[in-house]
């Protein structure tokens, strides 16, 4: 990955912290200056630290494994939606429901439930059904669909989560530690950077930093989904090559054998 141009970083306002009253003194090694009463976040900083973060999330999509994309802020979760879906990772943007992690196995019943009510529904000779019964099961397909549509094709815990705001995503990231998944996070100036493995300094309320730092982190985890498939595309020639060798000499073998028949 390219390091990302501070310009870039600075016309979407990355740098905007907030009012000194409310800063965590752990984030003073990211920030650069105060002014107006506000404190402003080093680029510098924010820039090594995206590389940082990048680099570890290439790794993991490109070993295969998933990353679970947190933002349930009004200013952040479309764009954070879009983007995982761009990518093909699992998403919350709605809702995080206490255990999504901790207690996997039953989120993924409320997802089998979920997938049951939609194959009935769509089921078109399904006719032991009434209005009522079909309206109230499609309600309960929406509601459910709504807070755990994102992370409907996730069969087994993410590799790691990326999160907007470690503040408003506190309990995503407390499930995270506990089952020793990797954490990813946008740290603006009022929070600890300490809470998440991989602390990104940057403006996490405006929506254009919010867009412009995930789709950086995004771009890289693409790259590791397609370092792999090409890794696969070359294993696949190589195993074509090597049966094509294989076959060859036995083909040869029988052309003799035949040929020797033919002299008798």
């Amino acid at each position: 990955m390219e390091r990302i141009d501070h310009k870039e970083l600075l016309k979407a306002g990355v740098h905007f912290g907030h009012l000194k009253s409310k800063w965590n003194p752990k984030m003073l090694q990211y920030i650069f200056i105060e002014k107006k009463g506000i404190h402003l976040i080093d680029l510098n900083k924010t820039s090594d630290k995206l590389l940082e973060a990048a680099a570890a999330m290439k790794s993991i999509t490109e070993s295969g494994r998933k990353i679970m994309f947190v933002a349930t802020k009004k200013q952040a979760k479309e764009t954070v939606k879009a983007i995982a879906q761009d990518v093909n990772m699992p998403y919350v943007t709605e809702r995080w429901l206490g255990g999504m992690l901790t207690n996997f196995g039953t989120i993924r019943k409320s997802i089998k439930k979920m997938q049951t009510i939609e194959k009935i529904l769509a089921d078109t000779n399904a006719t032991g059904l009434t209005k009522k019964e079909r309206l109230m099961m499609t309600r309960q397909r929406a509601k459910l669909s709504t807070v755990l549509g994102g992370i409907e094709q996730l069969n087994r815990l993410p590799a790691a989560i990326f999160v907007v705001d470690i503040n408003h995503e506190h309990i995503a990231i407390k499930e995270a530690k506990k089952l020793g998944i990797r954490t990813f996070g946008m740290v603006d100036t009022n929070s600890n950077p300490n809470l998440v493995d991989f602390a990104i300094p940057a403006n996490d309320d405006a929506s254009k930093s919010i867009e412009i730092i995930t789709n950086y982190l995004a771009a890289a985890v693409k790259e590791g989904l397609t370092d792999r498939q090409n890794q696969k595309d070359k294993e696949e020639d190589a195993a074509k090559t090597e049966e094509v060798k294989t076959e060859e000499p036995a083909t040869e073998a029988v052309k003799t054998e035949e040929a020797a028949a033919d002299k008798k």
